[in-house]
Protein backbone atom coordinates (compact mmCIF):
# COMPACT_ATOMS: atom_id res chain seq x y z
CA UNK A 1 0.00 0.00 0.00
CA UNK A 2 0.98 3.91 -0.29
CA UNK A 3 0.45 5.90 1.95
CA UNK A 4 0.80 9.97 2.70
CA UNK A 5 3.89 10.77 4.69
CA UNK A 6 5.54 13.70 6.32
CA UNK A 7 6.95 14.60 2.97
CA UNK A 8 3.24 15.26 1.34
CA UNK A 9 2.61 17.83 4.69
CA UNK A 10 3.45 20.91 2.84
CA UNK A 11 4.91 24.01 4.72
CA UNK A 12 3.81 23.67 8.47
CA UNK A 13 5.91 26.69 9.95
CA UNK A 14 3.60 28.04 12.95
CA UNK A 15 1.27 25.19 11.97
CA UNK A 16 -0.33 23.22 15.22
CA UNK A 17 0.30 19.94 14.08
CA UNK A 18 -1.43 17.09 15.98
CA UNK A 19 0.43 13.95 16.54
CA UNK A 20 -0.87 10.75 17.38
CA UNK A 21 2.31 8.55 19.12
CA UNK A 22 2.09 5.58 20.52
CA UNK A 23 3.09 6.31 24.06
CA UNK A 24 1.57 3.08 25.81
CA UNK A 25 4.93 1.91 28.06
CA UNK A 26 5.14 -0.16 30.92
CA UNK A 27 4.89 2.22 34.40
CA UNK A 28 6.48 1.18 37.75
CA UNK A 29 5.76 3.22 40.41
CA UNK A 30 5.22 6.32 38.05
CA UNK A 31 8.48 5.82 36.39
CA UNK A 32 8.69 4.54 32.43
CA UNK A 33 10.12 0.70 32.79
CA UNK A 34 10.73 1.13 28.79
CA UNK A 35 11.29 3.87 26.89
CA UNK A 36 11.39 2.27 23.15
CA UNK A 37 8.05 3.70 22.34
CA UNK A 38 8.97 7.02 23.01
CA UNK A 39 12.57 7.36 21.20
CA UNK A 40 10.73 6.10 18.21
CA UNK A 41 8.50 8.98 17.67
CA UNK A 42 10.76 11.24 18.25
CA UNK A 43 12.41 11.63 14.71
CA UNK A 44 8.93 12.28 13.59
CA UNK A 45 8.87 15.05 16.42
CA UNK A 46 11.93 16.58 15.81
CA UNK A 47 10.96 16.71 12.38
CA UNK A 48 8.28 18.60 12.62
CA UNK A 49 9.76 20.70 15.12
CA UNK A 50 12.56 21.77 12.94
CA UNK A 51 10.01 22.68 10.17
CA UNK A 52 8.71 25.05 12.12
CA UNK A 53 5.63 23.52 13.45
CA UNK A 54 4.41 23.11 17.07
CA UNK A 55 3.41 19.68 18.22
CA UNK A 56 0.03 18.43 20.16
CA UNK A 57 1.14 15.29 21.42
CA UNK A 58 -1.71 12.80 22.06
CA UNK A 59 -1.87 8.80 23.13
CA UNK A 60 -3.34 6.43 25.14
CA UNK A 61 -1.88 4.62 28.34
CA UNK A 62 -2.89 1.35 29.67
CA UNK A 63 -6.68 0.20 29.61
CA UNK A 64 -8.57 3.20 32.11
CA UNK A 65 -12.43 2.00 30.46
CA UNK A 66 -13.03 5.72 30.01
CA UNK A 67 -12.75 7.33 33.05
CA UNK A 68 -9.35 8.68 35.20
CA UNK A 69 -7.06 6.77 36.33
CA UNK A 70 -4.67 8.39 38.64
CA UNK A 71 -1.21 5.63 37.94
CA UNK A 72 -2.16 6.18 34.09
CA UNK A 73 -1.57 9.84 33.74
CA UNK A 74 0.81 10.57 31.30
CA UNK A 75 2.95 13.11 33.12
CA UNK A 76 5.82 10.77 33.60
CA UNK A 77 5.80 9.89 30.04
CA UNK A 78 6.25 13.88 29.47
CA UNK A 79 9.01 14.09 30.90
CA UNK A 80 10.83 10.78 29.33
CA UNK A 81 9.70 12.68 26.13
CA UNK A 82 11.23 15.72 26.74
CA UNK A 83 14.53 14.15 27.74
CA UNK A 84 14.75 12.48 24.52
CA UNK A 85 13.58 15.23 22.46
CA UNK A 86 15.78 17.65 24.32
CA UNK A 87 13.17 20.26 24.57
CA UNK A 88 10.68 21.26 27.14
CA UNK A 89 7.19 19.50 26.99
CA UNK A 90 4.19 20.60 28.47
CA UNK A 91 1.89 18.17 29.80
CA UNK A 92 -1.75 18.57 30.33
CA UNK A 93 -3.96 16.66 33.00
CA UNK A 94 -6.62 16.87 30.81
CA UNK A 95 -7.73 15.65 27.57
CA UNK A 96 -9.32 18.19 25.87
CA UNK A 97 -8.91 21.42 27.50
CA UNK A 98 -10.46 25.06 26.83
CA UNK A 99 -7.47 26.28 25.51
CA UNK A 100 -4.18 24.98 25.04
CA UNK A 101 -0.47 26.66 26.24
CA UNK A 102 1.17 28.32 22.90
CA UNK A 103 3.78 25.93 23.68
CA UNK A 104 6.04 24.18 20.97
CA UNK A 105 5.50 20.54 22.46
CA UNK A 106 1.93 20.13 24.31
CA UNK A 107 1.06 16.47 25.61
CA UNK A 108 -2.27 15.81 26.22
CA UNK A 109 -3.72 13.84 29.06
CA UNK A 110 -4.50 9.87 28.32
CA UNK A 111 -7.05 9.74 25.64
CA UNK A 112 -8.69 6.62 26.99
CA UNK A 113 -9.58 8.79 30.08
CA UNK A 114 -12.56 9.78 27.62
CA UNK A 115 -15.30 7.08 26.44
CA UNK A 116 -15.23 8.84 23.13
CA UNK A 117 -11.63 7.69 22.40
CA UNK A 118 -12.49 3.94 22.31
CA UNK A 119 -16.05 4.61 20.93
CA UNK A 120 -14.47 6.43 17.66
CA UNK A 121 -16.94 8.95 18.87
CA UNK A 122 -17.27 12.04 16.50
CA UNK A 123 -18.20 14.52 19.12
CA UNK A 124 -14.78 13.81 21.04
CA UNK A 125 -12.80 13.38 17.55
CA UNK A 126 -14.26 16.67 16.55
CA UNK A 127 -12.59 18.44 19.96
CA UNK A 128 -9.23 17.15 18.94
CA UNK A 129 -9.91 18.96 15.53
CA UNK A 130 -9.80 21.93 16.99
CA UNK A 131 -6.62 21.38 18.15
CA UNK A 132 -4.71 20.65 14.82
CA UNK A 133 -4.18 22.64 11.55
CA UNK A 134 -2.42 19.31 10.77
CA UNK A 135 -2.94 15.56 11.41
CA UNK A 136 0.22 12.92 11.84
CA UNK A 137 0.19 9.63 12.72
CA UNK A 138 2.84 7.86 14.14
CA UNK A 139 1.42 4.92 16.80
CA UNK A 140 1.19 2.21 14.62
CA UNK A 141 0.66 -0.17 17.65
CA UNK A 142 -2.73 1.89 17.52
CA UNK A 143 -3.26 1.64 13.23
CA UNK A 144 -5.75 -1.50 13.99
CA UNK A 145 -8.22 0.07 16.26
CA UNK A 146 -11.17 2.06 15.34
CA UNK A 147 -10.49 4.62 17.86
CA UNK A 148 -11.36 8.59 17.71
CA UNK A 149 -7.55 9.89 17.60
CA UNK A 150 -6.79 6.92 14.77
CA UNK A 151 -9.83 7.18 12.28
CA UNK A 152 -12.36 9.86 12.68
CA UNK A 153 -10.38 13.01 14.14
CA UNK A 154 -8.15 12.24 10.54
CA UNK A 155 -11.27 11.87 8.58
CA UNK A 156 -12.98 14.86 10.00
CA UNK A 157 -9.54 16.83 9.17
CA UNK A 158 -9.43 15.30 5.72
CA UNK A 159 -12.89 16.54 5.22
CA UNK A 160 -12.27 19.94 6.40
CA UNK A 161 -9.55 20.35 3.82
CA UNK A 162 -6.76 19.29 6.97
CA UNK A 163 -3.75 17.85 5.99
CA UNK A 164 -3.32 13.97 7.76
CA UNK A 165 -0.14 11.61 6.81
CA UNK A 166 1.73 8.95 8.14
CA UNK A 167 4.93 9.95 10.79
CA UNK A 168 7.73 8.76 10.02
CA UNK A 169 7.58 5.15 12.41
CA UNK A 170 4.11 4.48 10.42
CA UNK A 171 6.23 4.64 7.22
CA UNK A 172 9.02 2.61 7.97
CA UNK A 173 6.46 -0.39 9.37
CA UNK A 174 4.86 -0.22 6.34
CA UNK A 175 7.71 -0.46 4.10
CA UNK A 176 9.05 -2.82 6.18
CA UNK A 177 6.15 -5.42 6.42
CA UNK A 178 5.18 -4.74 3.14
CA UNK A 179 8.51 -5.88 1.58
CA UNK A 180 7.92 -8.84 3.66
CA UNK A 181 5.02 -9.74 2.58
CA UNK A 182 5.72 -8.70 -1.10
CA UNK A 183 9.35 -9.18 -1.94
CA UNK A 184 11.05 -11.14 0.78
CA UNK A 185 14.53 -12.46 0.98
CA UNK A 186 14.33 -16.54 0.24
CA UNK A 187 14.32 -18.66 2.31
CA UNK A 188 11.20 -16.85 4.11
CA UNK A 189 11.23 -18.21 7.86
CA UNK A 190 8.31 -16.97 10.60
CA UNK A 191 8.93 -17.85 13.97
CA UNK A 192 5.28 -17.10 16.12
CA UNK A 193 5.44 -17.77 19.66
CA UNK A 194 3.21 -16.61 22.64
CA UNK A 195 0.18 -18.59 24.50
CA UNK A 196 -2.45 -18.51 22.38
CA UNK A 197 -2.79 -20.47 18.84
CA UNK A 198 -6.28 -18.39 18.54
CA UNK A 199 -4.60 -15.17 18.90
CA UNK A 200 -2.51 -16.14 15.32
CA UNK A 201 -4.66 -18.68 13.20
CA UNK A 202 -5.32 -15.69 11.23
CA UNK A 203 -1.56 -15.15 10.72
CA UNK A 204 -0.72 -18.52 10.06
CA UNK A 205 -3.02 -19.06 7.26
CA UNK A 206 -1.80 -15.70 5.72
CA UNK A 207 2.05 -15.96 5.88
CA UNK A 208 1.49 -20.10 4.75
CA UNK A 209 1.19 -18.61 1.35
CA UNK A 210 4.94 -16.56 1.65
CA UNK A 211 6.80 -18.33 3.70
CA UNK A 212 9.12 -21.28 3.33
CA UNK A 213 9.27 -22.32 6.91
CA UNK A 214 7.05 -22.02 10.37
CA UNK A 215 8.92 -22.21 13.48
CA UNK A 216 5.86 -22.47 16.24
CA UNK A 217 7.12 -22.61 19.80
CA UNK A 218 5.61 -21.03 22.99
CA UNK A 219 2.46 -22.47 24.82
CA UNK A 220 0.47 -22.09 21.40
CA UNK A 221 2.67 -24.98 20.37
CA UNK A 222 0.39 -27.62 21.95
CA UNK A 223 -2.76 -26.97 20.26
CA UNK A 224 -0.87 -28.04 17.09
CA UNK A 225 0.85 -31.02 18.14
CA UNK A 226 -2.26 -31.89 19.99
CA UNK A 227 -3.80 -31.56 16.47
CA UNK A 228 -1.66 -34.25 15.51
CA UNK A 229 -2.34 -36.57 18.14
CA UNK A 230 0.07 -35.78 20.92
CA UNK A 231 -0.25 -35.64 24.89
CA UNK A 232 0.17 -32.69 26.40
CA UNK A 233 0.20 -33.32 29.80
CA UNK A 234 -1.42 -30.37 31.67
CA UNK A 235 0.35 -28.02 29.01
CA UNK A 236 -2.27 -24.99 27.57
CA UNK A 237 -4.65 -26.54 25.26
CA UNK A 238 -7.28 -24.70 22.98
CA UNK A 239 -9.38 -27.49 22.78
CA UNK A 240 -11.99 -25.63 20.75
CA UNK A 241 -9.35 -24.84 18.10
CA UNK A 242 -7.79 -28.35 17.42
CA UNK A 243 -9.62 -28.68 13.85
CA UNK A 244 -9.08 -25.28 12.58
CA UNK A 245 -5.40 -25.81 13.47
CA UNK A 246 -5.75 -29.22 11.72
CA UNK A 247 -6.27 -27.44 8.66
CA UNK A 248 -3.53 -24.63 9.08
CA UNK A 249 -0.98 -27.38 9.33
CA UNK A 250 -2.36 -28.91 6.39
CA UNK A 251 -2.84 -26.02 4.09
CA UNK A 252 0.68 -25.21 5.08
CA UNK A 253 2.08 -28.74 3.87
CA UNK A 254 -0.11 -28.79 0.69
CA UNK A 255 2.18 -25.50 -0.21
CA UNK A 256 5.33 -26.51 0.59
CA UNK A 257 5.99 -24.91 3.71
CA UNK A 258 8.40 -26.57 6.27
CA UNK A 259 6.30 -26.42 9.79
CA UNK A 260 9.18 -26.78 12.53
CA UNK A 261 6.92 -27.40 16.13
CA UNK A 262 9.06 -28.83 19.20
CA UNK A 263 10.07 -32.03 19.87
CA UNK A 264 11.04 -31.41 23.48
CA UNK A 265 10.28 -29.06 26.45
CA UNK A 266 11.07 -28.45 29.41
CA UNK A 267 8.07 -29.30 31.89
CA UNK A 268 7.44 -28.41 35.52
CA UNK A 269 3.81 -28.44 37.64
CA UNK A 270 3.79 -25.35 38.16
CA UNK A 271 4.54 -21.25 36.32
CA UNK A 272 7.17 -21.33 39.45
CA UNK A 273 10.83 -20.37 39.08
CA UNK A 274 11.28 -23.25 42.13
CA UNK A 275 9.44 -25.52 40.10
CA UNK A 276 11.63 -28.92 39.48
CA UNK A 277 11.95 -29.14 35.81
CA UNK A 278 11.74 -32.08 33.45
CA UNK A 279 13.11 -32.07 29.45
CA UNK A 280 10.04 -34.34 28.37
CA UNK A 281 9.29 -35.28 24.87
CA UNK A 282 6.82 -32.85 23.20
CA UNK A 283 4.14 -34.64 22.28
CA UNK A 284 4.05 -37.00 25.43
CA UNK A 285 4.09 -34.89 28.91
CA UNK A 286 3.23 -36.45 31.72
CA UNK A 287 -0.01 -36.03 33.30
CA UNK A 288 0.59 -33.14 35.72
CA UNK A 289 2.85 -31.24 34.05
CA UNK A 290 3.25 -28.14 31.73
CA UNK A 291 5.60 -27.74 28.92
CA UNK A 292 6.95 -23.82 29.86
CA UNK A 293 9.73 -24.19 26.82
CA UNK A 294 11.34 -25.66 24.42
CA UNK A 295 13.92 -28.39 24.62
CA UNK A 296 17.11 -28.82 23.89
CA UNK A 297 17.00 -31.00 20.89
CA UNK A 298 14.34 -27.96 19.80
CA UNK A 299 16.55 -25.46 20.34
CA UNK A 300 18.99 -27.52 18.05
CA UNK A 301 16.37 -27.77 15.22
CA UNK A 302 15.27 -24.28 15.44
CA UNK A 303 18.64 -22.69 15.35
CA UNK A 304 19.24 -24.84 12.48
CA UNK A 305 16.24 -24.03 10.61
CA UNK A 306 16.87 -20.48 11.40
CA UNK A 307 21.05 -20.29 9.93
CA UNK A 308 20.26 -20.51 6.21
CA UNK A 309 17.13 -17.89 6.52
CA UNK A 310 17.13 -14.62 4.03
CA UNK A 311 14.20 -13.38 6.17
CA UNK A 312 13.05 -13.91 9.54
CA UNK A 313 10.36 -12.62 11.20
CA UNK A 314 9.55 -13.38 15.12
CA UNK A 315 6.46 -12.64 17.02
CA UNK A 316 6.03 -14.22 20.16
CA UNK A 317 8.38 -15.76 22.81
CA UNK A 318 9.18 -19.38 23.21
CA UNK A 319 8.53 -19.90 26.84
CA UNK A 320 7.75 -18.53 30.22
CA UNK A 321 11.05 -16.16 28.80
CA UNK A 322 10.66 -13.92 32.39
CA UNK A 323 11.55 -17.05 34.80
CA UNK A 324 15.02 -18.13 34.56
CA UNK A 325 14.54 -21.69 33.92
CA UNK A 326 12.27 -21.56 31.27
CA UNK A 327 14.35 -18.49 29.63
CA UNK A 328 16.81 -20.43 27.48
CA UNK A 329 14.80 -21.58 24.13
CA UNK A 330 13.56 -17.67 23.82
CA UNK A 331 17.29 -16.39 24.43
CA UNK A 332 18.57 -18.97 21.80
CA UNK A 333 15.91 -18.11 19.18
CA UNK A 334 16.89 -14.02 19.72
CA UNK A 335 20.64 -14.89 19.26
CA UNK A 336 20.19 -17.03 16.38
CA UNK A 337 18.19 -14.20 14.59
CA UNK A 338 20.83 -12.03 15.70
CA UNK A 339 23.25 -14.37 13.85
CA UNK A 340 21.52 -15.55 10.72
CA UNK A 341 22.47 -13.23 8.29
CA UNK A 342 18.99 -12.78 7.55
CA UNK A 343 16.73 -9.65 7.17
CA UNK A 344 15.26 -9.74 10.72
CA UNK A 345 11.95 -8.36 11.99
CA UNK A 346 10.77 -8.73 15.21
CA UNK A 347 7.58 -7.69 16.80
CA UNK A 348 5.38 -8.00 19.74
CA UNK A 349 6.12 -6.84 23.01
CA UNK A 350 7.40 -9.97 25.03
CA UNK A 351 9.79 -10.31 21.98
CA UNK A 352 11.13 -7.22 22.21
CA UNK A 353 11.35 -7.65 26.27
CA UNK A 354 13.21 -10.95 25.02
CA UNK A 355 16.19 -9.32 22.65
CA UNK A 356 16.95 -6.01 24.86
CA UNK A 357 17.59 -8.10 27.71
CA UNK A 358 20.22 -10.23 25.64
CA UNK A 359 21.30 -6.67 24.58
CA UNK A 360 20.70 -7.78 20.75
CA UNK A 361 18.20 -4.82 19.66
CA UNK A 362 21.03 -3.93 17.61
CA UNK A 363 21.37 -6.84 15.69
CA UNK A 364 18.18 -6.86 14.11
CA UNK A 365 16.72 -4.89 11.36
CA UNK A 366 13.95 -3.92 12.30
CA UNK A 367 11.87 -3.61 15.92
CA UNK A 368 8.07 -3.49 15.32
CA UNK A 369 5.96 -0.98 17.75
CA UNK A 370 2.44 -2.78 16.85
CA UNK A 371 2.89 -6.14 17.88
CA UNK A 372 -1.29 -6.90 17.03
CA UNK A 373 -1.37 -3.91 14.31
CA UNK A 374 1.85 -6.32 12.68
CA UNK A 375 0.15 -9.14 12.46
CA UNK A 376 -3.00 -7.80 11.29
CA UNK A 377 -0.95 -6.33 8.56
CA UNK A 378 0.52 -9.58 7.70
CA UNK A 379 -2.93 -11.05 7.69
CA UNK A 380 -4.41 -8.67 5.07
CA UNK A 381 -6.38 -6.77 7.05
CA UNK A 382 -7.40 -3.25 6.25
CA UNK A 383 -6.08 -1.24 9.45
CA UNK A 384 -8.63 1.90 9.99
CA UNK A 385 -5.68 3.94 11.13
CA UNK A 386 -3.72 2.85 7.62
CA UNK A 387 -6.51 3.31 5.35
CA UNK A 388 -7.56 6.68 5.95
CA UNK A 389 -3.72 8.08 4.89
CA UNK A 390 -3.61 5.89 1.93
CA UNK A 391 -2.66 8.09 -1.15
CA UNK A 392 -5.30 7.89 -3.71
CA UNK A 393 -3.29 9.49 -6.70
Amino acid sequence: MTIRTLDALGDVAGARVFVRADLNVPLHDGVVGDDTRIAAMVPTARELLERGARLVVASHLGRPKGTVVEDLRLAPVGRVLAERLGTRVTTLDEVTPDTLPNDDVVLLENLRFDPGEEANDVTFAGALAEYADAYVDDAFGAVHRAHASVAALPELLLASGRRAVAGRLVQREVDVLGRLLHDPARPFVAILGGAKVSDKLGVIASLTERVDALVIGGAMAFTLIAAEGGKVGASLLEQDRLDDVKSALTAARERGVTVHLPSDVVAAPAIEAAAPTDVVAAEAVPEGLMGLDIGPATIAAFTDALAGAGSILWNGPMGVFELEPFAAGTRAVAHACAESGAFTVVGGGDSLAAITREGLAGAFDHLSTGGGASLEFLEGRSLPGLAILEDDA
